[in-house]
C-alpha cells in the first residue's frame, strides 16, 4: 500500500551564512531555527552552486549545476521547459505554491508552482545582463551598503517580507479549511537579512552593540590577496569607501538583528504549522541561496567561493521519519529536487529527462554511512569575473580555479577560516591533481565561457530592443499592491534598496 505522502514546507533565508546560526555555533539569536536544529537533521557543510541569487535558486530548483541550465547570471532567463521540483511535485499529486522571491527572470514566472502568492521582487526582465566586454564591470552593491547600516523601522524589503509572511499563513490556514486530500508544496522565501544592514530596533536590541564579534580574518595587505579577492575588492569599491571598524560592527550588528527577525518569522510560520494541524505530516526544510563575507577578508555580500559565502545552512525536520542528527559530509543545494522526490516517492530514473546533479539526502538523515566521498561543485559566471570560475569541494579539499586567476587549495578541516593556500604545496600536490581532474571532467571552461558571452550580447540586445517602446510584460499579479515595494526598471537597487529607510540612532 502506498504510503501517505508528507506536506512539505520549504523556508529559504536569502544572503544567511551557517556560521552565525546557533545550530552551527554562532552568537545569533534564533530559538525557533535552533528548535528546528535540534530536532532535525543538521548538515554541517552544505554549499550554494553559485554564490549569486538567481543562478543558486534556479539551479536549487532544477536540481542541476547553474550551467546545465544557463543561470550565468542575475539576468539569466529560466527557461520555461526547464523541469523543477514544483513540476515533479505536482506530478506526485501535490498542491503547490511559491511566496517570495526567486528571483525569476523571462515569461514564465511559476515554473511549476500552481500559484505565486506575492510578485517577484526583482527586474524580472534583462535589464541586470552583464558584459565581461566592460573594463569594469558595475555592481549592484558597494562600500555605502556597510557604511549606510543600523536601525530603520521600514524599508522595501521589510514590507516584502511582511507580505511573504502574512499571505504565505493566510495560504496555511486556507488549506486547513479546504482539505482535498492532496499533499502540499509551500515555498516560503524571504529576502531577510540581504543587506541594506538595517534592522528593526525590537531585533537590534537582543544584542550588546560591544559584543557584536568582528570578522575573524581581516583584510590581508595587498601582497598576500588572491586575485579574485582583488577583484572583488574592487567590483564592490570596498577600498573607496572609508569603511571603519564602527562600520563593520554596525553593519554586523544589524546583519545579526535580521537574523533574529528572519528567526522570528520561520517560528511564526511553524505556529501557524500547527494551529492548522500540518505539523506532523509536514517535512520542514530551511536554507539559504548563499552566504555573505561580511567583512571576513574585508570582503562582503557574496561572489566567492570562500565558505563564509559559499556555504548555507540546510536543515530537514520531518516527525516520525528520522530523528536528530548532524552530517558533516559535503552536500549542496542541488541534492534538494533529488531529497524532495525522495519524500514524494517519485523515480527520477524514470521520470526525469536528465539526471539531477544532485542525490537524494534522506539515506544520510536516515542514519545511512556515507556511500564514498562525493564532491561538491559551484560556479561563477556573472559579473565581477572575466571568464568562468569554478569550486570542487572533495573531502577536506576545496579548489577554486579559473577566471585566469591561480589556484587556490585549500585544508578545511585544519583551515576552516582558508588563510593557508596548498595549491604550491609539493604534499598537497596529490590532492590538487584530483580536484583539478575532477574540475575538467564536469566543466568545459573554454565552451562555457563562449556560451556566457553569446548569452550576454543576446540578453543585451533584446534588452535594448524592449526599452525601445512598450515592453512585453513578463510578470505575476500586476494589480497586486505588494509590487510598489518591488523592484523594477529603470531604477537603480541602490536607490530602491535604501528608499523609506530613516536611520535611527542607536
Amino acid at each position: 500500500m502506498a504510503r501517505d505522502l508528507p506536506n512539505i514546507l520549504l523556508i529559504q533565508a536569502d544572503q544567511l551564512k551557517p556560521q552565525l546560526l546557533p545550530a552551527y555555533g554562532g552568537p545569533a539569536a534564533a530559538p525557533h531555527l535552533d528548535r528546528l536544529s535540534g530536532e532535525g537533521v543538521v548538515f554541517e557543510n552544505a554549499y550554494c552552486n553559485f554564490p549569486l541569487c538567481a543562478p543558486s535558486r534556479f539551479s536549487m530548483l532544477a536540481g542541476m549545476l547553474p550551467s546545465r541550465v544557463r543561470a550565468f547570471d542575475n539576468a539569466a532567463e529560466f527557461a520555461a521547459a526547464t523541469p523543477t521540483m514544483a513540476h515533479y511535485l505536482r506530478l506526485a499529486g501535490y498542491r503547490t505554491a511559491l511566496a517570495g522571491k526567486q528571483h525569476f527572470v523571462g515569461p514564465d514566472m511559476l515554473h511549476g508552482f500552481h500559484e505565486r502568492l506575492v510578485p517577484e521582487l526583482y527586474p524580472t526582465d534583462f535589464h541586470w545582463t552583464p558584459d565581461w566586454d566592460e573594463t569594469r564591470m558595475e555592481s549592484n552593491n558597494d562600500s555605502s551598503g556597510v557604511i549606510r547600516s543600523g536601525i530603520s523601522e521600514r524599508s522595501m524589503q521589510m514590507d516584502h517580507d511582511e507580505a511573504v509572511l502574512s499571505r504565505a499563513v493566510a495560504w496555511l490556514r486556507d488549506r486547513s479549511r479546504h482539505r482535498d486530500g492532496r499533499p502540499f508544496f509551500l515555498a516560503v522565501s524571504f529576502t531577510h537579512p540581504h543587506e541594506p544592514y538595517f534592522a528593526r530596533r525590537e531585533h537590534w536590541e537582543r544584542y550588546r552593540h560591544e559584543d557584536i564579534p568582528m570578522p575573524t580574518t581581516p583584510l590581508p595587505p595587498e601582497p598576500e590577496r588572491d586575485l579574485h579577492s582583488r577583484r572583488m575588492l574592487a567590483h564592490h569599491g570596498l577600498l573607496e569607501g572609508d569603511i571603519t571598524d564602527a562600520h563593520v560592527r554596525t553593519a554586523r550588528h544589524a546583519y545579526l538583528a535580521n537574523c533574529s527577525w528572519l528567526d522570528d518569522m520561520a517560528g511564526t510560520l511553524l505556529e501557524a504549522l500547527e494551529a492548522a494541524g500540518f505539523a506532523n505530516d509536514t517535512a520542514v526544510l530551511f536554507t539559504s541561496d548563499h552566504g555573505d563575507m561580511l567583512g571576513e577578508r574585508g570582503l562582503w555580500f557574496k561572489k566567492h567561493f570562500f565558505d563564509h559565502a559559499a556555504r548555507v545552512p540546510l536543515i530537514l525536520h520531518a516527525p516520525g521519519q528520522f530523528a536528530a542528527a548532524r552530517r558533516s559530509e559535503p552536500v549542496s543545494l542541488v541534492d534538494l529536487l533529488p531529497t524532495l522526490c525522495d519524500l514524494a516517492d517519485i523515480d527520477l530514473a524514470d521520470r526525469a529527462p536528465r539526471p539531477p546533479d544532485g542525490a537524494s539526502l534522506l539515506p544520510l538523515c536516515e542514519g545511512a554511512p556515507a556511500a564514498g566521498d562525493r564532491p561538491v561543485f559551484a560556479e561563477m559566471t556573472s559579473e565581477g569575473v572575466p571568464s568562468p570560475m569554478f569550486m570542487v569541494r572533495s573531502g577536506r579539499f576545496k579548489l577554486m580555479t579559473g577566471g585566469g586567476a591561480p589556484d587556490l587549495l585549500f585544508d578545511l578541516e585544519a583551515d576552516p577560516e582558508e588563510r593557508n593556500d596548498h595549491a604550491a604545496d609539493p604534499g598537497s600536490a596529490g590532492a590538487l591533481a584530483a580536484l583539478r581532474s575532477l574540475a575538467a571532467r564536469t566543466w568545459d571552461a573554454a565552451a562555457l565561457e563562449a556560451e556566457v558571452r553569446r548569452s550576454q550580447r543576446e540578453r543585451r540586445l533584446v534588452q535594448a530592443a524592449h526599452e525601445n517602446g512598450p515592453a512585453p510584460v513578463w510578470d505575476a499579479l500586476e494589480s497586486d499592491p505588494v509590487r510598489a515595494s518591488c523592484l523594477r526598471a529603470p531604477d537603480g537597487y541602490n536607490d530602491w534598496a535604501w528608499r523609506g529607510i530613516e536611520p535611527s540612532a542607536p
